[in-house]
């Protein structure tokens, strides 16, 4: 049986151990709460006071030329693109992840729905389970555009990519249980059929090697959003991205087709102050608003403590020790409470797990968790009933999972959990 101190011995010859010291992380805290908001980098608040005190509070709106303020979204987009299997030039930062999937998924209709040869095509087809704002804002898609939008169960899928499936729009890595799709396996299954497809990368940025190109084969995705602030560790609210294959974006140049939030960003030369709209080339089209420049500067320090592990394996390597530290989460929770109603949710299989753990559990899930982050054990609730725990390679370390599991057992031994103050809802959970 796997002992604290084995937990310390892996920490000590982890190759991956050093990139934790970018982080400002309490020594008496276990964060496994990074999927939902990543811890804060240490170079953060250094180059955001920068960014105050001498960009803008010398430079001014100059700063828009002489620190480069303008190309920020397409830099950082550089940076995220090779986090996600994609080139330089194809991915932008803009806006929020919502806003992005709004936009990408009225684009990839209008593709649709603008190629001679298809069959008229009105569903925009989804899993019952995917993260609601996707839901919300394709249901208002569909009624903006007379479609319909058809929920299925993630694992009917495939089997629902019918003749009258304009759009497929699936989260990569679900935000509930952590089960991850076959990326490649429902493009080819969605373009044999006719389909195009919206991926949301926000629980797989950063977390999981993502191949949107795929080598430019019919494994290519065609749309993809994700949020900075998560795995991304951009800090709280930091900009969303969006990618869209290139071959679309040049099928729009041709057409001149722009995207339904046509801001000024988005315009092929938004200083020229036409009164008419004419859409950017390429993936610039999709920016809208003038770009966060204080929240851009953070997000720019969060990818780089990802690009730090390029020199030590990449993606690859955080994704072999996110899977040992998901593995010894699932193991020690039922070696240690195995009796105490736990069911696991996130898939034993590797390949379809993502970089989290999630339980559910009949009674009192919310005040258990709210119990252990009492004991600085920080994870999340997900309703009705889920437990649900981060695993963020970059800073996650052997020890944090055993020291977690010891809270939670102990928490669960104590009946701590029952105290009336633990089930008192917090507006966010």
């Amino acid at each position: 049986m796997t002992t604290r101190e084995d937990c310390q011995r892996q920490d000590l010859s982890d190759p991956l151990a050093a990139l934790r010291d970018q982080f400002a992380i309490p020594a008496d805290v276990v964060y496994l709460d990074g999927n939902s908001l990543g811890a804060l980098p240490k170079a953060t608040a250094a180059r955001v006071q920068q960014v105050i005190e001498r960009e803008w509070g010398t430079q001014q709106i100059r700063s828009w030329n002489s620190a480069g303020w303008i190309e920020w979204p397409h830099r950082i987009g550089d940076k995220i693109a090779r986090l996600v299997g994609a080139d330089a030039g194809e991915l932008v930062v803009a806006d929020g992840t919502s806003v992005n999937v709004f936009k990408a998924l009225s684009a990839a209709l209008e593709l649709v729905r603008s190629s001679a040869d298809t069959a008229p095509r009105r569903v925009i087809l989804s899993e019952r389970g995917n993260f609601p704002t996707d839901l919300y804002i394709a249901e208002s898609v569909a009624r903006e555009r007379g479609c319909e939008l058809r929920l299925v169960d993630a694992a009917g899928v495939a089997a629902q990519l019918t003749a009258d499936v304009a759009v497929l729009l699936l989260t990569h890595v679900n935000y509930r249980d952590g089960r991850m799709h076959d990326m490649a396996a429902l493009n080819r299954a969605a373009h044999a059929a006719g389909a195009l497809v919206v991926w949301d990368l926000a629980h797989s940025a950063g977390a999981v090697p993502v191949d949107l190109t795929a080598g430019n084969s019919d494994a290519a995705a065609d749309f993809a959003v994700g949020c900075g602030y998560k795995f991304l560790n951009g800090g709280p609210g930091a900009p969303a991205f969006l990618w869209a294959h290139p071959k679309h974006t040049a099928r729009m140049d041709t057409r001149q087709m722009g995207q339904p939030l046509s801001g000024w960003f988005g315009h092929a030369a938004p200083f020229e102050f036409t009164p008419e709209f004419r859409p950017a080339g390429g993936i610039t089209r999709f920016q809208c608003g003038t770009p966060p420049i204080l929240s851009l500067a953070a997000l720019d320090c969060g990818v780089d403590t990802l690009l730090a592990a390029d020199a030590l394996g990449g993606m690859r390597a955080l994704r072999r020790k996110s899977l040992a530290l998901t593995d010894l989460f699932i193991a020690l929770v039922e070696a240690h409470c195995g009796d105490d109603g736990f069911v696991l949710q996130t898939p034993r299989d590797a390949n379809a797990r993502g970089s989290q753990v999630s339980f559910s559990r009949g009674e009192g899930a919310y005040a258990i968790m709210q119990a252990l982050i009492a004991r600085n054990v920080i994870g999340d609730f997900r309703a009705p009933d889920v437990l649900r725990f981060g695993v963020t390679p970059l800073y996650t370390r052997y020890v944090d999972i055993w020291d977690a599991v010891a809270m939670l057992r102990q928490v669960m031994a104590s009946g701590e959990w029952r105290d009336a103050r633990f089930s008192l809802r917090a507006t966010v959970t």
